[in-house]
């Protein structure tokens, strides 16, 4: 029997050419000339129905407060993507990076602030320590991958921002009485995920 990584693996490969008509972009990117450089974990977690580990940014942060996330941020200079976002799932999550098997990188993703990030896969065993830091995570939650990853729980949605019309994508996650609102970025990036995996075919 395979394992989960294996797995994960085969479907990151055979996903690799994924339209880049069925992927979310941010239409603001059109009026950016460079960006900077990010990396966020997706960090799956090898359990029979596996998740997938997520965060709740404190109310008090400048940027993005209280929105759901993948741990990442910035690279820093001569650092490479995977080693970011290694580097910031250990800041933030206290994830220990040799208990990450990465199994690769995904399809950029530009944001309207001026972000290009870069999402890394990687496999984390399901009795993972986990020691948020309370200046970057409010809380973390594990969603199962099959629901995230469903196209069906993938809504499209709109808002009134600076006199524009934004379009997004909204995943709710329910779990113990709380609703999980994940949208903006992390839905975007989830939804690119879910052609590029093909987790529930």
């Amino acid at each position: 029997m395979s394992t989960l990584f294996e797995q994960v693996s085969r479907r990151f490969e055979r996903g690799h050419m994924a339209e880049p008509s069925r992927l979310w972009n941010d239409p603001r990117i059109a009026n950016i000339a460079s960006f900077k450089p990010a990396a966020v974990l997706i960090a799956i977690t090898e359990r029979e129905r596996p998740g997938m580990l997520l965060l709740h940014r404190p109310s008090t942060m400048r940027a993005h407060p209280g929105q759901i996330a993948f741990p990442g941020g910035r690279i820093d200079p001569g650092e490479t993507p995977v080693e970011a976002a290694l580097r910031e799932a250990n800041e933030e999550l206290g994830i220990d990076p040799a208990k990450v098997r990465v199994v690769g990188s995904s399809d950029l993703y530009r944001t309207g602030s001026g972000y290009e990030i870069t999402p890394v896969v990687g496999v984390v065993p399901p009795d993972l320590e986990i020691t948020p830091n309370p200046a970057e995570v409010a809380q973390w939650f594990e969603a199962p991958v099959d629901f995230v990853l469903d196209p069906a729980n993938q809504q499209a949605r709109t808002l009134e921002f600076d006199e524009r019309t934004h379009k997004f994508v909204e995943i709710v996650w329910s779990e113990r009485g709380q609703d999980h609102r994940i949208w903006g970025v992390t839905g975007a990036i989830l939804h690119n995920l879910s052609y590029r995996l093909n987790w529930n075919d």
